[in-house]
């Protein structure tokens, strides 16, 4: 159910706090660029932003720098409170919106941004129709919504490797440590998307694939991959057991330098709100 999902949410980012800002803030597209710098960058034009799930407030920050950025309205809604309480230390994000609350009951007037942008986040939200449906009402006609949602690991690099390794103990996991399905599987692709934010009022889908570098030494690596949600409800012996052959086989990658290659790909979505 909804709430159990919010719940493990919840639970989890009071424990993990910034996870997915530190798994993927390193990470470069080909352009020298991070997944959070595109969005920034698709939005640029915009005065009233909405950061949908913004955990620690990365996004905000970038979103808040420079003269435009100085002008810029910003608001930020997540479910976990703890991810908001970093996110108010962050430069420029303390004169932000930042509220506690639900992509399916957005707490502001209709009209009330002319951007909004999501990193990582819309993809784990349930109740598609009706995140759509609140977003459609929240930006005035025109308004520009830019999302980047997960693309999956790419072919022989660490991501990949880690992946293959943790299937396996995320299916024999008993049920108590499972973690519930998260999102709506039509969020990751293009087909889906378009269907979802078309019938809620939004332009043609624009979705490009991009390849995001996060290579780097193993304590990195291990830090970006065990950001998984799968990974919490788990038995600490059984993670550490996992960590232990992952590394091992990713040493055997290493680079002269030592780093550990390891890319994912992730899916820019950017639609015009009709």
């Amino acid at each position: 159910m909804a709430m159990d999902r919010e719940d493990f949410l919840r639970a989890f980012h009071a424990v993990h706090p910034a996870v997915t800002a530190r798994a993927m803030a390193h990470g470069r597209a080909g352009d020298g660029r991070s997944s959070y710098d595109i969005l920034r960058d698709r939005v640029a034009a915009c005065g009233r932003v909405l950061d949908l799930g913004c955990g620690d407030g990365l996004l905000l920050e970038l979103l808040a720098t420079g003269e435009a950025g100085a002008r810029r309205r910003l608001a930020g809604i997540d479910l976990s409170a703890e991810e908001l309480a970093l996110a108010r230390r962050r430069p420029g994000v303390e004169r932000a919106d930042l509220r506690v609350g639900r992509a399916q009951q957005l707490p502001f007037p209709a009209a009330h941004f002319d951007g909004c942008v999501s990193h990582m986040a819309l993809m784990l939200m349930g109740d598609a129709e009706q995140v759509a449906a609140e977003l459609t009402r929240v930006l005035e006609p025109g308004g520009t919504l830019a999302v980047v949602v997960g693309g999956g690991a790419t072919g022989g690099e660490a991501y990949e490797r880690f992946v293959r390794l943790a299937k396996p103990l995320f299916r024999a996991a008993p049920p108590e440590q499972r973690t519930p399905r998260l999102g709506n599987p039509r969020l990751r692709s293009h087909e889906g998307f378009d269907e979802v934010f078309g019938a809620a009022g939004f332009g043609p889908v624009e979705w490009e694939t991009v390849r995001i570098d996060l290579s780097g030494p193993p304590e990195r690596i291990w830090r970006t991959v065990g950001s998984l949600y799968d990974l919490g409800p788990l038995d600490a012996a059984v993670t550490a057991d996992l960590r232990a052959r992952f590394e091992a086989e990713s040493a055997a990658a290493a680079l002269p330098d030592g780093s550990i290659p390891c890319a994912m790909n992730v899916h820019l979505a950017t639609a015009v709100r009709r």
